[in-house]
């Protein structure tokens, strides 16, 4: 139904001193503190996770060599959705508004809706990260603690504590012990933590303080003065869940972003009403490729 003169009466009279309510501040970009960024032209993009080889053995004098083989090991697919939405106004609240351009300031409103669709719907790979169901090419939701390996053991990169300093450390230690397909220790590092908004005072004084927070000794913070988190803590406002937690790390290919197509806005009158409609869209995906990329915790 479009937008008639009755919505906006106070709008088509002299002497209106404001409008509100529309032109909030926004929560600009939050998924970019999140997601590596890709750009895609197919309808869907797929990333194949590899086996390479094992450790060398020893070989005897005059042995044959062993051979190792690899191997493709699961795909993660993105599915390129589409996410639009649109507005009609009548051809009489066109003429009559008084004021700013009515079709001007709606069309604001509409780039704040996609905005906040994006944040939202890449927030949600972290707040479905521990749901089953949410599977990943590998079988298991990105939080799991039965990740698979092509040698056979399983990794996990989940915990079920609160965000703690001991939580923190333990979570560092278990990134460093994790393994590629094969079984060999590799170098992943933590680069950031991502929180909700219910934890950012306890981020904070878990992290600012050159002492352990506390504690009446006079220890070190260790994940402070080491520079564990080199990018920082970021507050995310979409996620949901306020016990929880997570650490991005710098594996390549974890947590992935693609954009088929940017927002578009276009308006076209009906010759039939003489209403104008105004429609926006674009296209993208949000998922993760080696769940490596991060580590979750739900709280306890």
């Amino acid at each position: 139904m479009p937008i008639s003169r009755s919505q906006i009466a106070k709008e088509l009279e002299p002497g209106l001193h404001a409008l509100f309510g529309i032109e909030y501040k926004r929560y600009e970009r939050e998924y970019e503190q999140i997601f590596e960024k890709d750009t895609s032209t197919r309808a869907f993009e797929e990333e194949v996770a590899l086996s390479t080889f094992g450790e060398a053995p020893e070989k005897g004098e005059g042995q044959n060599v062993s051979y190792d083989t690899a191997q493709e090991f699961y795909t993660a697919r993105y599915l390129h959705k589409t996410y639009a939405l649109a507005f009609s106004l009548t051809e009489e609240a066109m003429d009559d508004n008084q004021y700013d351009s009515i079709s001007k300031r709606y069309t604001k409103a509409l780039a704040r809706s996609h905005a906040h669709t994006r944040n939202q719907i890449g927030a949600n790979v972290l707040n479905n990260g521990h749901t089953s169901g949410f599977n990943g090419g590998d079988g298991v939701p990105l939080f799991s603690a039965s990740h698979p390996l092509v040698s056979g053991p399983v990794q996990s990169n989940t915990v079920s504590a609160d965000i703690s300093e001991t939580a923190l450390e333990d979570a560092v230690i278990a990134i460093s012990q994790w393994k590629d397909n094969r079984g060999l220790p590799i170098n992943v590092q933590a680069r950031g933590l991502l929180i909700p908004t219910s934890n950012m005072f306890a981020a904070e004084r878990i992290l600012a303080s050159s002492l352990r927070s506390g504690s009446a000794d006079n220890d070190t913070n260790a994940l402070k003065n080491m520079g564990i988190f080199p990018d920082g803590t970021k507050v995310n406002h979409y996620l949901t869940d306020p016990d929880s937690w997570y650490i991005k790390t710098d594996a390549p290919r974890g947590l992935v972003h693609f954009e088929r197509k940017g927002l578009t806005t276009s308006m076209e009158p009906e010759f039939e009403t003489g209403n104008y409609r105004f429609k926006s869209s674009c296209r993208f995906s949000f998922g993760w490729s080696d769940w490596r990329g991060a580590y979750g915790a739900n709280g306890a």
